[in-house]
């Protein structure tokens, strides 16, 4: 359970650490401290919101979400749902509050489809419980027929619950008619593509790169062919990649990371994915200056891919490759190097939605 001193203490030590990220000298290459990374830290903006919720209080997660709904703002309502959506796991009462006093309300339904998502995503019955989830999806899509989130929520599901191509084709078309660039919608799209033609790296790798040629600048969906990338890194057979479209996923998204500001929560999943790829493809002073770039921030993928624990996994493989770099060229692979087409698949998870 989270006590709400130390949550409140985690926000304001995120906020700290992150004005002292910023006071480095151009051209020195300094790494914060291991104990002040943080794991999945929430932003300057969810930070708040999460002390009131662990308060009992929804009404600053209610009023933070109306706000994305009313400007649009797909892609930090996505993010903030599902951060929401895991802290009510483990602290319902709020959310339980907000869905007793305002049933109708589409953020509430929609944080609240997504728990339900999560939870049956963990069960061995995932497909049996993920139908009955049915409804509340369909509730949460009819309460705002401009909000995407709820069908990129659609879209998980359909994967989780082995829907047939048709029905996911109907789910997508939906969903790109709402926001034709939405990452989070491109995202459930290429896992359903993966695990329904297990293998089929290449057509993923096609899929991936057309959205992000049509993608704007900029925006998230310019890191799909990394996320293709990690997919083939990460799973075992399959047609191999040729390497050239590895390092053109990476480069990318390297392009889309120095538009985005350093030693900041949002942009952290981006580059702690990007490090792990560079690492797999041998770049590693590319890999180190990704970290030094995220700053504070680790979060748990693709780190929990390796190890139970992702933020040793982190910073384990951020000594090893601050080390190798520093040693230069002839040094040794660093800790959790490999070629990549070795190793692939070495740990799976149950909950990776």
């Amino acid at each position: 359970m989270v006590d709400t001193m130390a949550l409140l203490h985690t926000f304001t030590r995120a906020s700290r650490v992150r004005e002292k990220s910023g006071a480095a000298r151009p051209g020195v290459l300094v790494l914060p401290a291991d104990a002040e990374v943080l794991l999945d830290a929430p932003d300057e903006v969810l930070g708040p919101v999460l002390v009131g919720a662990a308060a009992g209080d929804p009404a600053p997660a209610a009023g933070l979400l109306a706000a994305t709904r009313h400007r649009g703002a797909w892609e930090h309502r996505d993010r903030y749902v599902r951060q929401l959506a895991v802290f009510a796991r483990s602290r319902p009462e709020w959310l339980d509050t907000w869905r007793a006093h305002d049933p109708h309300s589409p953020d509430g339904l929609l944080v609240d489809a997504q728990r339900a998502v999560h939870r049956a995503w963990d069960s061995p019955a995932r497909a049996e419980l993920l139908r009955e989830v049915t409804p509340l999806i369909t509730a949460a899509a009819r309460a705002d027929h401009r909000d995407p989130v709820p069908w990129r929520l659609a879209l998980d599901h359909a994967r989780g619950a082995r829907a047939g191509h048709q029905y996911f084709q109907e789910l997508w078309e939906a969903a790109v008619r709402r926001a034709p660039h939405h990452y989070g919608c491109h995202v459930a799209a290429l896992r359903y593509l993966s695990s329904s033609w297990h293998g089929a790296h290449l057509e993923c790798f096609d899929f991936a790169d057309q959205a992000a040629q049509d993608a704007p600048d900029g925006s998230l969906t310019q890191a799909l062919p990394l996320r293709a990338a990690f997919g083939y890194l990460t799973d075992g057979g399959g047609a191999e990649v040729p390497r050239e479209r590895l390092d053109a996923a990476a480069d990318r998204a390297l392009a889309l990371s120095a538009r985005l500001p350093a030693a900041h929560p949002r942009p952290a999943c981006l580059r702690n994915l990007l490090a792990y790829v560079l690492l797999r493809l041998e770049r590693r002073p590319e890999a180190l200056e990704q970290l030094r770039l995220t700053g504070p921030y680790a979060t748990s993928t693709p780190w929990d891919r390796e190890a139970e624990d992702p933020l040793g996994r982190f910073l384990e493989v951020r000594r090893g490759l601050y080390e190798a770099v520093a040693a230069g060229p002839a040094a040794a692979s660093p800790a959790g190097s490999r070629h990549p087409r070795s190793e692939r698949g070495r740990r799976a998870r149950s909950g990776d939605h």
